[in-house]
C-alpha cells in the first residue's frame, strides 16, 4: 500500500515556490544536483542538502522545513540531517553544520566545478531574496553575498534579479551579453 505522503499527486516544491516566476523556479531546480566528482562527505554536499531543504518538500514527511533547524532529521540523505560525521572537517575533527560547512566551502571553491558554483550562487540569490522564513532568507542572503564577494563581484539587487528572471523575454535578453538562439 502506498505511503499517505505519496498518494496525492502534487509538486515536490514547497508552496511558496509556486509564487515565483518560472525562471526563478528553474534556477532553484538547476541547483538541486550537487557537483560531480566530489566525495559524499565534502562540505558542499552539506550545503546541497540545506539548499534542497530550503525549497523542496521532504519525501518521507511530505512537509516543508521552513524553520532554520538543519538538524531536524528523518528526511533521508537528499534533504536530511545536516550534521555530518566523519571526514575530519568539523571543529572537533568530524562534525560540521551549515555555518562551518559554508566557511569550508568558500575555502574549497577551487576544488569545485565553476558551472556548479554559478548554479549554487544563483539559487542562493533567489532564496536570499524570496524565501518566506526570515532566518532562512537571511542565511541565504549572506551566502549569496559571500560567494559574490569571494568572486570579486558585486551583488545583483532584487529588482535587477526580478527583471532578469521575471518570465519576460525582453528583461532576460537585456541582461544577457550573449543571447541564446
Amino acid at each position: 500500500m502506498p505511503s499517505p505522503v505519496n498518494v496525492a499527486k502534487r509538486s515536490v516544491l514547497q508552496d511558496w515556490v509556486h509564487e515565483l516566476p518560472f525562471m526563478q523556479q528553474a534556477v532553484l531546480m538547476t541547483a538541486v544536483r550537487g557537483p560531480d566528482g566530489i566525495r559524499k562527505d565534502h562540505p558542499v554536499k552539506v550545503l546541497c542538502r540545506w539548499l534542497r531543504r530550503s525549497f523542496l518538500l521532504c519525501a518521507f514527511h511530505g512537509r516543508a522545513h521552513l524553520d532554520f533547524d538543519p538538524d531536524d532529521g528523518g528526511c533521508g540523505s537528499f534533504t536530511g540531517c545536516l550534521q555530518v560525521e566523519g571526514g575530519g572537517y568539523g571543529p572537533d575533527g568530524g562534525v560540521y553544520g551549515v555555518d562551518n560547512a559554508f566557511d569550508l566551502y568558500l575555502r574549497s571553491v577551487d576544488e569545485l566545478p565553476h558551472h556548479f558554483q554559478l548554479h549554487f550562487m544563483h539559487a542562493a540569490e533567489v532564496l536570499g531574496y524570496k524565501h518566506p522564513a526570515p532566518d532562512v532568507r537571511e542565511w541565504w542572503s549572506f551566502t549569496y553575498r559571500s560567494i559574490v564577494s569571494d568572486a570579486h563581484l558585486s551583488p545583483e539587487s532584487e529588482a535587477a534579479m526580478d527583471a532578469r528572471l521575471g518570465d519576460d523575454a525582453q528583461g532576460w535578453r537585456a541582461a544577457e551579453s550573449v543571447v541564446a538562439r
